[in-house]
């Protein structure tokens, strides 16, 4: 019976952690979904006054025209430095500060924001005459800014795309030098025994051709010996062999 009332208890805790758990995923899946509705919703919303405000910049004249041309380009310039440094992120962490300046520069926009609505709905046209430069220095300062961090991120980008591309230029250039040389080379052992055994094959060539120094001049030296030099007197003045010639024998013609 215990062990039975382990095991039912066992089962229990699985089941209540099991539903537990479900009851988390449904819940952070709800979230989600309501993140992603609630942004797509802004954006769609952002997008209709935009529009609206690039129409009334168009077809109302005099300041309220003017008032929605300041707006729409207050909000152009926040929405597409936004989305070049949110581009860039992934890539470049440094540019989580300029997303950090950005997001302050997004507080003043908006409150400016607020100010240029409440002066569309002003009665008195000489108060909207009377503020309308001031907020449009202000938006100027804001939208100038927000242009600086987008320009910069972009020349940040293009910069280390050319070394990237420079590198793998570079790369490419040293392989393909590489793939050209299809000849292997030979090894050294193979280099040092040809060039020891180039200079041995030169002087026996060289000793093959003019033959031993120490050769003695004969039949086969390569012209004609003489009689002088086959009887060894070669080196005796002929007069010195004409002399000994008449010379007579006292012991008789034939004893030498």
């Amino acid at each position: 019976m215990e062990a039975l009332g382990v095991v039912l208890a066992l089962v229990a805790l699985l089941g209540v952690t099991l539903l537990v758990m479900a009851v988390v995923g449904t819940v952070k899946a709800a979230k989600a979904v309501a993140t992603k509705v609630e942004r797509h919703s802004s954006n769609a919303q952002r997008a209709v006054e935009n529009a609206a405000l690039k129409a009334k910049s168009i077809t109302k004249p005099g300041d309220q025209g003017r008032i929605a041309g300041l707006r729409l380009s207050l909000r152009t310039a926040l929405d597409s430095t936004r989305q070049v440094l949110q581009s860039g992120l992934p890539q470049d962490s440094q540019l989580g500060d300029a997303l950090q300046l950005l997001a302050r520069l997004d507080s003043h926009a908006a409150e400016l924001d607020a100010e240029l609505r409440l002066l569309e709905r002003e009665p008195m046209s000489s108060r909207v005459t009377a503020k309308l430069p001031e907020l449009r220095e202000r938006a100027e300062r804001i939208t100038h800014s927000a242009d600086s961090l987008r320009w910069a991120a972009q020349d940040r980008m293009r910069r280390f795309a050319d070394d990237e591309l420079a590198r793998l230029s570079e790369e490419c250039r040293d392989e393909a030098g590489a793939l050209r040389h299809w000849t292997p080379a030979e090894p050294a052992a193979d280099r040092s025994e040809s060039a020891a055994g180039a200079p041995a094959d030169a002087r026996s060539a060289t000793a093959s051709a003019d033959g031993p120094a120490d050769r003695p001049k004969g039949l086969g030296s390569g012209r004609q010996t003489t009689a002088e030099e086959l009887l060894g007197l070669a080196a005796e003045p002929l007069s010195r062999l004409a002399d000994r010639l008449r010379k007579p024998n006292p012991a008789g013609p034939n004893r030498p």
